[in-house]
């Protein structure tokens, strides 16, 4: 039954009040047979009181049972019920739920990723500031696609009506139109005309609209390490260029490229640095200047424990099969069997199952995790199901010609063993059942005469019927109680059977 137990340092000082009360009543406590001893002190001025000379004991008043709870015992052991264990149980796991759950609760709280930026950016550097809000990556593709917002910060780059984003006042929307180029596309990937932003009536404030002030771009991926799931580690690199409306085409600096470092699958760091690039028009080399960017994509740290956790598991299921296949060939009973095929069974379905539970695990592409784990696994779970299925079946064979195969007839062991045939064989009819021995004759040896009396006395003491009656050599004479055993009676017997008298008789003169 469950219980728990209390603590001993919970008693410790009520034992040892115990103990000490339990000393000073052994040392003074008066004698039960002292009338005159008292079990109170007398105070000083008061006289002793008097003891009484009434041969009537008196009655001595008995003491009144006490309510106080007596304090429990150390380690003493509270046994709880079934239904207490399970409420319990049932509080516990509300109280986990709960508690997990606050995770949720302020999870936004935090203060803007891209604050620190735009605030530095807007300190030392005002100009054209392009954040990438959202990253994804693609490894089956492979690509990224990374979706940019135009921003500038610095109050001569501002388009009025446009401050505040992301909570900086110095930051909003640009004033001035370009056409955003990414890895110098002959085609612009994007066309930002603040003219077009539209503007609250009655805040007077621009409304920004996501297709006017964002734009995505995609990237192709280097897909090197992608077998090194979930160690894998991609890089890549990309170059932007915003140029004006005008007619030169007039390069805008970008001041900084910045993207958010934790995606849903992967964790990115940024590095943006500043480039030029030069162009040849009209014979003569113009330079466009530029921002390049270097994004390092990498698993995060939960990712890569879960699948290395689901990677254990799978392994460790394979060997319960191998186990399972140890077992199913010492065991003899069909029966017993079945239960590790079944389970074997489970495990092969299961398996698969657990590789596709990794978070964001790659397709079946004979990755290193697939080469060391997956396949393998498979492979040697199959083939420990097919064994014990081949041993059920040659269970059942043997079951099924058990069954076909008459039974042998019962065997009776005989008292004198039967002679050897001259074959040397001791399974005849003539062993298991011996012919008795003959009667003797008058020409019978002494050998055949004791043979036969020891095959009646055998008989006489199974409860068979012997004839004629088996007689005992020796009996044992039983005593007769009615004779006296006492010494004088046997002495007495004896003088008056050889009828003499004693001269103490009483029948002398």
């Amino acid at each position: 039954m469950p219980s728990f137990r209390i603590p001993a340092f919970l008693c410790r000082n009520q034992q040892q009040r115990r103990s000490f009360q339990r000393l000073r009543s052994f040392h003074l406590t008066p004698a039960d047979g002292n009338p005159f001893a008292s079990h109170q002190a007398f105070g000083g001025g008061t006289n002793p009181p008097v003891p009484s000379l009434s041969p009537f004991p008196e009655k001595k008043e008995e003491p009144v049972p006490s309510k106080a709870t007596t304090a429990a015992p150390a380690n003493m052991l509270i046994p709880l019920r079934g239904s207490t264990v399970v409420i319990l149980a049932i509080i516990a796991s509300i109280i986990f739920v709960m508690t997990i759950s606050f995770a949720f609760i302020g999870a936004d709280s935090e203060e803007s990723y891209f604050v620190r930026t735009l605030n530095h950016v807007a300190e030392t550097s005002p100009g054209i500031v392009l954040l990438g809000e959202n990253v994804d990556v693609d490894v089956d593709e492979p690509s990224v696609t990374i979706r940019w917002s135009i921003l500038a910060c610095g109050e001569e780059f501002l388009l009025p009506g446009s401050a505040g984003v992301h909570g900086v006042s110095a930051c909003g929307l640009p004033r001035t139109s370009m056409h955003i180029y990414v890895d110098n596309d002959e085609e612009p990937t994007a066309i930002y005309d603040p003219s077009q932003i539209p503007i609250n009536r009655g805040t007077g404030q621009r409304r920004t609209v996501q297709n006017l002030v964002q734009f995505d771009s995609d990237h192709v991926l280097d897909v090197s390490e992608a077998r090194l799931y979930p160690f894998d580690t991609y890089l890549l690199s990309s170059t932007i260029r915003a140029v004006s409306f005008d007619d030169d085409g007039v390069t805008i600096p970008i001041r900084k490229l910045a993207t958010i470092d934790i995606t849903s699958s992967f964790d990115t760091i940024t590095v943006d640095m500043e480039s030029f690039s030069t162009i040849s028009v009209n014979g003569s080399e113009v330079e466009f200047g530029s921002r390049d960017l270097d994004m390092h994509i990498s698993r995060p740290g939960e990712a890569r424990f879960f699948a290395l956790i689901l990677f254990a598991l799978s392994w460790v299921l394979t060997h319960i099969t191998v186990g399972h296949v140890l077992l199913a060939r010492r065991l003899s009973g069909l029966r017993s069997v079945l239960p590790h095929l079944i389970s074997s069974g489970a495990i092969v379905i299961a398996i698969p199952q657990l590789r596709g539970t990794m978070p964001d695990a790659p397709g079946f592409d004979g990755v290193l995790i697939d080469a060391i784990g997956y396949f393998p696994q498979m492979i040697v779970s199959g083939i420990s199901t097919v064994i014990i299925l081949l041993i059920v079946a040659v269970r059942e064979f043997d079951a099924m010609k058990a069954r076909s195969q008459p039974h042998p007839p019962p065997y009776y062991p005989s008292v004198f063993a039967g002679r050897h045939n001259s074959r040397g064989s001791n399974s005849s009819i003539i062993s298991k059942f011996p012919k008795p021995p003959r009667s003797p004759n008058a020409h019978s040896s002494s050998l055949e005469i004791a043979q036969y009396e020891m095959h009646r006395m055998l008989k006489h003491l199974k409860g068979q019927y012997v004839f004629p009656p088996v007689k005992p050599s020796h009996r044992i004479e039983p005593s007769h109680s009615s004779k006296p055993s006492h010494r004088k009676v046997k002495t007495m017997s004896k003088i008056t059977e050889h009828k003499e008298v004693s001269r103490w008789s009483d029948h002398e003169d």
